[in-house]
């Protein structure tokens, strides 16, 4: 039995889909009690309905976050994270796989995936499987919301140095398969570090993704000072994305997300390249 929390996400829905195509016993858990498979009701922050949820459960899968809901996001993810993890250790799961980010610790938002990370570990040891991707290529991650939408509404764009911070762009498909093989994997590592095949700076990527969408390339012009902050306004007038999804987010533009220690053979083996990743990203 496999449980997926955060399955009405845009990683969760998809990796439920993968699970099932491949004949995988799947449930569900969410607020509503919406989705695929044996679909439960609960709430990580409360607790309500963990216990139930995890009962007879092998593997688990912590998709949750709390950025963007308003709040203290770090302070929510704590309590959340602590709920799941007492829960899933009364409940026996072998194997817990949380889904964050790379980078070092250089913004709040990384540093409440880390921190997360770290507290399901103390709590479940060797059970937990921390997986760190790059920024994810594909509709509904916001950071790749937010460079389209860059593209395709900005001919000219003013921006910070963090346009040549290099980072190792990944496809949301082989995120999800490689989480999807994470489920019975034999020796599952105690952390996955996922890029994909190319690493590229912000400027090259918005190069490169914008033919692919039919728009031209957009002129940049860089500035030697322009905050976090007042980038975060910069990008919110543009884009339909959530402003406390973007700030978090643009905190974090300066760390390089690239991979430092490679997967096991097995695991992501062959990543699609940037160009391919957008392509697909475009066709979903």
């Amino acid at each position: 039995m496999i449980l997926v929390t955060g399955a009405t996400g845009y990683v969760g829905s998809q990796l439920v889909d993968e699970l099932l195509k491949r004949g995988e016993k799947v449930r569900t858990l969410s607020r509503r009690g919406a989705g695929k498979g044996d679909a439960y009701k609960g709430d990580v922050l409360s607790g309500k309905g963990l216990p139930e949820a995890l009962e007879g459960v092998d593997t688990a899968y912590y998709l949750v976050h709390s950025m963007g809901s308003g709040g203290d996001f770090a302070a929510k993810d704590r309590q959340a994270a602590a709920n799941f993890a007492e829960a899933a250790a009364g409940a026996g799961v072998r194997r817990v796989v949380y889904l964050g980010g790379l980078g070092a610790e250089d913004s709040e938002h990384l540093r409440s995936r880390h921190e997360v990370a770290n507290m399901l570990r103390a709590r479940l040891h060797s059970k937990l499987v921390y997986v760190r991707a790059a920024m994810i290529v594909g509709p509904g991650s916001a950071s790749y919301d937010i460079l389209e939408h860059l593209i395709k509404r900005l001919p000219v764009m003013i921006v910070p140095k963090w346009l040549d911070t290099k980072t190792q762009p990944i496809a949301l498909s082989d995120v999800i398969k490689t989480l999807a093989d994470l489920a019975t994997i034999e020796d599952a590592p105690d952390e996955v570090q996922l890029g994909g095949a190319d690493v590229l700076s912000y400027r090259e990527m918005m190069a490169r993704a914008a033919p692919l969408m039919g728009r031209r390339s957009p002129t940049v012009i860089r500035v030697p000072v322009l905050t976090p902050r007042l980038s975060s306004y910069w990008v919110a007038l543009v884009t339909p994305v959530q402003f406390g999804l973007i700030k978090p987010l643009v905190d974090g533009l300066g760390a390089e997300m690239l991979v430092e220690q490679p997967p096991p053979p097995g695991l992501n083996d062959a990543p699609l390249g940037f160009d391919d990743a957008v392509r697909e990203a475009i066709n979903r």
